[in-house]
């Protein structure tokens, strides 16, 4: 069984590799998760349209700092 990936900072996966480096170029740039994640979806609305596009719902589980987990639905 291979290894599991263990991140210290963070981590961008996506369906396209571009828009895997426009949320690893937010990180980078000291963005968090959640700015990391709009820029990857406006990505994927222009490199991946069928997966993703503008008044497209969006599902999301987002944990605070102190341990909370919201959900949000937009």
């Amino acid at each position: 069984m291979p290894e599991t990936p263990v991140f210290s900072h963070g981590a961008c996966a996506a369906p396209h590799h571009l828009a895997a480096q426009a949320g690893q170029t937010v990180l980078a740039q000291g963005g968090n998760a959640i700015e990391a994640m709009t820029a990857m979806a406006a990505a994927i609305a222009v490199v991946y349209p069928h997966m993703n596009g503008i008044g497209g719902d969006g599902f999301w589980l987002v944990r605070e700092r102190g341990g909370r987990v919201r959900g949000i639905e937009a």
